[in-house]
């Protein structure tokens, strides 16, 4: 681990075999609980590295961060197999993440798919559970969001430059994201794409678009509300941004009934989904955490 980076890359193999990668900020940080980080369908545990310095190093209970790399995403292995693309199986080889880590519970973040693997995991292991942040996911995903998703997925932008990729990403996203200062952009850019010989690519296997593009939207989409109900003895603090497309204010508010010790916050200017490092978003996590963690030793 370098002092620059201030976390280590984990390597460790699924129950296939797969060779898959983590991100560990603060390993020293022993006592509280660790906190999970599950980023969104192409997404990888880069996007968590701000937030992941802040609850290991600078907040007021420094905690281990474990960033988890799905299989066919950032340092993770491609599957040669598409249908293994899917959130029972991420959610095994997350479980398989933690049992190598010799982790039994924490605390869990998850950003969209990241959220409906944890509606998983409270059902494979719900032991694991400690504390839950869901950022811009619930039980009932919006036709309109995922509509969203297929079409900038298929379009799939190729920049080679930096510049090019800030600008590509700034035209899809600038509307619901009218928060975003120019860093923001930066940091977004340097999650999604990797450096290679010829220029920059997307930073995950590129059939996982296949698995978005192949879903019949015309048809309703499954709900996870029983999933969902099943975590309702668990501290929960759902984040939704103002302009989201695929976690509508009925849906939050229908979780808000469900769940009565859940907390919320609306973040707003940012859509799916809000980009945990920015405004208040790291202190108000940090502190969630802490007093699910108070809450739970004082019972």
């Amino acid at each position: 681990m370098s002092s620059d980076q201030l976390f280590s890359d984990f390597f460790y193999s699924a129950p296939d075999g797969l060779k898959l990668h983590a991100r560990i900020y603060g390993e020293a940080n022993t006592g509280p609980w660790p906190v999970v980080c599950l980023p969104g369908l192409t997404r990888n545990a880069r996007d968590f590295h701000e937030l992941a310095l802040h609850l290991s190093a600078r907040s007021a209970t420094p905690r281990k961060v474990i960033a988890f790399d799905y299989r066919g995403r950032g340092q993770s292995a491609y599957d040669p197999d598409i249908s293994h693309y899917n959130v029972g199986v991420e959610a095994g080889d997350v479980l398989a993440g933690l049992a190598a880590l010799n982790i039994e519970e924490a605390a869990f973040i998850g950003t969209s798919r990241g959220g409906l693997i944890i509606h998983v995991l409270g059902m494979m292991r719900p032991a694991v559970l400690k504390a839950i942040v869901f950022n811009d996911i619930g039980p009932v995903i919006e036709v309109a969001g995922l509509a969203h998703i297929q079409s900038y997925l298929e379009r799939n932008p190729t920049p080679k430059t930096p510049a090019q990729a800030t600008a590509a990403q700034r035209s899809v996203h600038v509307k619901d994201f009218s928060a975003l200062a120019g860093p923001d952009w930066d940091r977004m850019v340097w999650a999604l794409y990797r450096e290679t010989d010829a220029g920059l690519v997307p930073d995950f296997d590129p059939k996982l678009i296949g698995t978005v593009a192949s879903l019949d939207l015309t048809q309703p989409l499954p709900d996870l509300w029983p999933q969902f109900e099943a975590l309702a003895a668990i501290p929960l603090l759902a984040i939704r941004g103002a302009n989201s497309r695929l976690l509508s204010e009925e849906t939050l508010e229908q979780m808000r009934k469900r769940h009565p010790g859940i907390e919320t916050i609306t973040v707003a200017d940012q859509g799916h989904a809000p980009f945990l490092e920015t405004g208040r978003l790291p202190s108000d996590i940090a502190a969630f955490l802490d007093r699910a963690e108070r809450q739970d030793s004082s019972q």
